[in-house]
């Protein structure tokens, strides 16, 4: 974030407790002194009014960078932005855009409860107009923000509250020297023969783990786990060209499993490679219901481990 502050004098910051406070993980501390509070704006509580500001501003060739505390808290702008955001470059016949990038906490962590740990990839995926990305790893979480930042395109940035302790590397080893991921583009994280697993966001180390489990015992299972890093658009041809190589798709993600990214993926996959698939696809997804507050119950609906080498190995026959 302070890197595209520093490069555009155009990026600025707006939200709820985001100058005094740094945002409630602290993932803008030291941002408001650094750049002063005409770039590091605290707003009133409404979405609504904050979503329009930033379209407002992202009109007259801003990049406003909109920090919305929870996914969740989405729903208190749905009109402004599915229906202003995602449409007003289409509307104009490309003549204005909206350069604005929404960033989104989601995902189940600490008994947050039903309305503060959703993952609603799925609404803005299917709305023409935005794109979405889903960082797992912090040098994706450094690169696809950048890559948004710059983006002519509306961009929710879906942050997982669970990774922000992640350490790593700030620069993978395959990306553009400026640090600038490349969207619509997906990862082969762990390379295999016998299977596909596609996932994102927290979920790909869910996925890694299990890799690990199906490579040993007596009947060792080779996966190749993708992760898919934007949702939209998602790498469609980096995930035939692995499921043309395996015969067998497994879909992970903490999103509700009813009309997710998963099914379209699933779906794409069965019209694209239905004779060479060797086993029906699956999905590994929550169930269709709130997220619970008590921690074992979280912990329930949310795909671990032993839940994708069960339905890998399954798929794997």
């Amino acid at each position: 974030m302070r890197e595209e502050m520093e490069r555009d004098a155009g990026v600025f910051l707006m939200g709820e407790d985001i100058a005094k406070q740094g945002g409630i993980f602290g993932q803008f501390k030291g941002l408001s002194e650094e750049f002063g509070a005409h770039r590091v704006r605290d707003f009133p509580i409404s979405e609504a009014a904050l979503i329009s500001s930033a379209i407002g501003a992202a009109l007259t060739g801003q990049r406003p960078v909109v920090d919305m505390h929870f996914s969740d808290f989405v729903t208190c702008a749905m009109d402004e932005l599915t229906n202003q955001a995602a449409k007003l470059s289409y509307m104009f016949g490309g003549q204005a855009n909206v350069p604005i990038v929404v960033r989104a906490p989601e995902g189940a962590v600490r008994s947050a409860a039903a309305q503060h740990s959703q993952s609603l990839e799925a609404w803005f995926v299917h709305t023409p107009g935005w794109r979405v990305v889903a960082p797992a790893t912090p040098a994706d979480a450094r690169s696809l923000l950048k890559a948004a930042i710059r983006c002519d395109d509306p961009v929710l940035y879906l942050e997982h509250k669970a990774l922000y302790s992640m350490k790593g590397e700030a620069v993978a080893a395959d990306e553009h020297e400026d640090g600038v991921a490349t969207l619509g583009r997906a990862r082969v994280v762990r390379p295999g023969r016998d299977l596909t697993i596609v996932t994102w966001s927290k979920s790909l180390h869910t996925c890694l783990s299990a890799a690990d489990e199906l490579a040993g015992g007596d009947r060792p299972v080779e996966a190749e786990v993708l992760d898919l890093r934007t949702l939209a658009p998602w790498d469609r041809q980096c995930v035939l060209e692995s499921v043309e190589n395996t015969g067998r798709l497994l879909v992970v993600h903490e999103a509700v499993r009813t009309c997710g990214l998963g099914a379209e993926i699933v779906a794409t996959v069965a019209e694209d490679c239905h004779g060479l698939l060797d086993a029906p696809p699956r999905r590994v997804a929550n169930p269709d219901l709130p997220v619970p507050f008590a921690a074992s119950l979280e912990r329930a609906v949310i795909p671990q481990v032993a839940d994708v080498v069960a339905a890998a190995r399954e798929v794997a026959g």
